[in-house]
């Protein structure tokens, strides 16, 4: 598919719609300029973080967009100090609960709509442990249910989001950039390098993020639909994950992005990820969130919406309301059955909702999965729900998925709820399998024991 670049660079500079299906993507682009905008308070935020010396670690609570950025800045900068908690398994809960000091212990509370599910259940439960205001921060859009509670209750700070950048986009916000701030990261030499790229992504030749959205987008049309994150510095695929497959996977279209997997295959392309220094890595996120906008522009889709994800959170709301109608279910199908007939450009997807300290122990399926010349993602949820989930469902009907239980242990009592998070995470596992099974895709469930 030809594309005019210049006049496709200056129609996403101009916020002009018809760039991609003409709908309402004007409305989510403020991640082209928020760094400009961040460079404005990147005092206020270095200030914040100074004033917290008292605090020995900090645990941020958050999902998708609101955790992969910082967890890809902890590892990349190398900061211990930060804990990123993304799941509700309750081994993962009772490690922070009983492992920490709670009484030096900092919580970051991040949510763009401050209505999600598993933070607002982390939030209630770490509230009733420490009780105290000044131990909480919340990161969160104006007018959210979370905001209006960091206020009520008098936390210890709240730094409101910019409502036109969706989650995934949010990385060189506040989302991000609160937390790299609590990593002790020099903001204005880490914006300067941003503004680099930012200024470079105007231009018609020689745009960094142009030219890989070009290579994504075309490589699509040419069926190689699976994107390969190797090297993978910092762990960057997994921020990159969520960022290509909830853009693209819609319409039955769809890039897969794949962490870690090697070249071979005629449905695959590599995509390089630049960062050969920790203080690049945010010019990095600027430039594959170009490059995704220009790709769903080739594709033919909207890269700033996403239809499919509701699908696993209402399946979840039947499991835990009890009206499930039967959608829990028990293990089934054969691994070897699923994996016998595979074939590129499938793709065999493995989702453990599992302990992630346990995650290790998913190797030996991966290797066997590997074995169909087939490319593997795995994702741990409900992590992966907020990153990859809608891909499997909007996206190509070429995923194969294997969903991975362990026995999450004795409940973990969540304040204020008729569930705990064993209950949490087994209706989570539960609703994702009914949501893919609704929708005709081939997903055996198995027990983490059995691999």
């Amino acid at each position: 598919m030809a594309v005019d670049t210049a006049e496709l660079v200056e129609r996403i500079w101009g916020r002009d719609a018809t760039a991609w299906t003409g709908r309402d993507e004007n409305r989510w682009l403020g991640w082209l300029d928020e760094p400009q905008r961040m460079r404005e308070r990147a005092l206020e935020l270095e200030e914040f973080a100074a004033g917290t010396s008292e605090f020995g670690d900090i645990v941020l609570l958050g999902m998708g967009g609101s955790s992969l950025a910082p967890e890809v800045l902890r590892r990349t900068f190398g900061e211990e100090r930060l804990h990123v908690l993304d799941t509700t398994h309750p081994a993962a809960v009772r490690r922070v609960a009983e492992g920490f000091d709670l009484e030096r212990t900092l919580f970051l509370v991040a949510s763009k709509s401050g209505t999600t599910l598993e933070t607002r259940c982390q939030l209630d439960f770490f509230w009733d442990r420490v009780k105290r205001a000044d131990a909480f921060v919340a990161i969160t859009d104006p007018g959210s249910e979370l905001e209006n509670r960091a206020r009520e209750q008098g936390f210890r700070a709240l730094f409101a989001g910019e409502p036109t950048i969706g989650g995934r986009y949010s990385a060189l916000s506040v989302f991000g950039l609160v937390p790299a701030a609590l990593l002790g990261v020099d903001l204005s030499r880490f914006l300067l390098r941003v503004d680099e790229m930012v200024e470079a992504c105007r231009l018609s030749e020689g745009n960094p993020g142009l030219e890989l959205g070009e290579q994504l987008g075309q490589g699509w049309w040419e069926g190689k639909d699976k994107v390969l994150i190797n090297p993978n510095p910092g762990n960057f695929g997994l921020w990159a994950e969520q960022l290509i497959a909830e853009s693209t996977g819609k319409q039955g279209k769809g890039l897969v992005p794949v962490p870690g997997e090697s070249a071979g295959g005629p449905d695959r392309q590599s995509a390089e990820v630049r960062v050969t220094d920790p203080y690049e890595l945010g010019q990095e996120f600027y430039r594959w969130e170009f490059a995704t906008a220009v790709a769903g522009s080739i594709i033919g889709i909207n890269p700033f919406d996403q239809p499919n994800v509701q699908e696993a959170k209402d399946r979840t709301n039947e499991v835990l309301s009890g009206h499930d109608r039967g959608l829990t279910p028990a293990m089934s199908g054969s691994v070897e059955e699923l994996l016998g007939d595979a074939a590129p450009p499938e793709y065999i997807c493995i989702q453990a909702f599992i302990d992630p300290a346990r995650e290790g122990e998913l190797d030996p399926l991966i290797a066997r999965a590997r074995e169909t010349g087939c490319v593997v993602t795995h994702g741990v949820g409900p992590r992966y729900l907020h990153s990859t989930g809608q891909l499997h469902k909007g996206g190509p009907p070429t995923g194969r998925f294997v969903q991975v239980v362990d026995d999450p242990g004795e409940e973990l009592a969540i304040p204020n709820r008729d569930f705990g998070f064993s209950r949490l995470i087994q209706a989570q596992a539960a609703g994702d399998f009914a949501a893919l099974k609704e929708r005709g895709k081939p997903i055996v469930r198995i027990r983490l024991e059995d691999i």
